[in-house]
């Protein structure tokens, strides 16, 4: 295993295996025994960043979530696991009732919310501090300062460690930093945006992001980043939830003349390492000259165990610009 450093601040940052850790699906769809046995292959092969939200998987069995949070603090007690495992969760998409849905009904971003959830996800996760908590969405019907001050409120008072950020529009995010910094207190440090080696359209809108697709990591995002060296990108869905193998899976937006070119090269690249596509795409973005942590999901231990793989696959220059290139 590799690993990097996120966030800035002494007394927050961490160091974190380069190879993040999806546990959307644990405790709902995948069963507690194979859950495990994942969380113990990714441990054994060095990983130490784990990703989990509070509202996961709510559309599993229509309620609120907290079947994976509730899952990884059985798992902490089980293995004795400590702080060397960094646990990241989110707060502001659970739904406020069982057969609701975040879109409509969301818990939202007020300070109250901040204080209860992740207290909620504290208990849940049997930790005294939550390393690394995000913003899962926007609620623009609370003033963004409002949710700055109560992000670092928690901060402040050792209950929560680094700062995040996911599916917000770049000006937001900036606008929040901005704030953060102004006031002397902490700012998002790690961002968590959908990014894979295939660009989606980002101009269909949908339910949650009515201005476009804002949860994948386009280019004005990508540009901050280059921008804020201090900033760290979380990929999540790096392997489009296995579209790469199996093409049927493959979300509309990605239907465009641009993803034929960018298969293309991926297979040749696949082809000349003797890697799989889905290893030659992480690798792709474990490579990047920007601080890309991918986030993978695994239903099995095979399934880790390919993505575990990619760390040490070394691609070429001439392979890194053809991958860049193709359009």
């Amino acid at each position: 295993m590799k690993y990097r450093t996120i966030g800035t601040a002494a007394t927050t940052r961490r160091e974190v295996s380069v190879l993040a850790l999806g546990a959307m699906l644990f405790g709902s769809r995948t069963d507690e025994k194979t859950s495990f046995a994942v969380l113990d292959r990714y441990v054994e092969a060095g990983g130490t960043f784990i990703d989990t939200s509070d509202n996961y998987a709510f559309w599993e069995d229509g309620g609120q979530g907290g079947q994976s949070e509730e899952l990884l603090g059985r798992w902490r007690r089980s293995r004795g696991v400590g702080d060397e495992i960094v646990i990241a969760t989110k707060l502001g998409a659970r739904p406020l009732a069982p057969g609701t849905s975040y879109t409509d009904n969301a818990e939202g971003l007020s300070a109250k919310v901040i204080r209860e959830s992740a207290e909620r996800s504290r208990e849940r996760l049997g930790v005294d501090r939550l390393d690394l908590l995000y913003a899962h969405i926007e609620d623009r019907g609370v003033p963004l300062r409002e949710t700055v001050e109560g992000f670092a409120e928690l901060v402040a008072e050792g209950t929560v460690g680094l700062l995040g950020a996911s599916n917000h529009a770049a000006w937001r995010v900036e606008r929040a930093r901005a704030l953060a910094a102004a006031e002397g207190l902490p700012g998002y440090e790690v961002l968590q945006y959908a990014h894979s080696h295939l660009r989606p359209r980002t101009d269909i809108p949908d339910d949650l992001f009515p201005d476009g697709s804002l949860g994948h990591a386009g280019a004005d995002l990508l540009g901050y980043l280059r921008e804020e060296p201090g900033l760290t990108l979380v990929a999540y869905s790096p392997l489009l939830k296995g579209a790469y193998t199996h093409p049927d899976r493959l979300p509309a937006d990605f239907d465009h003349p641009g993803t034929p070119a960018r298969l293309k090269v991926l297979r040749e690249v696949a082809e000349e390492t003797g890697a799989t596509v889905n290893q030659v795409v992480l690798a792709w973005q474990l490579g990047a000259d920007l601080p890309i942590v991918p986030l993978v999901g695994a239903s099995s231990v095979a399934q880790l165990d390919e993505s575990l793989a990619a760390v040490d696959l070394e691609l070429t220059p001439d392979q890194r610009e053809r991958l860049d290139a193709a359009h």
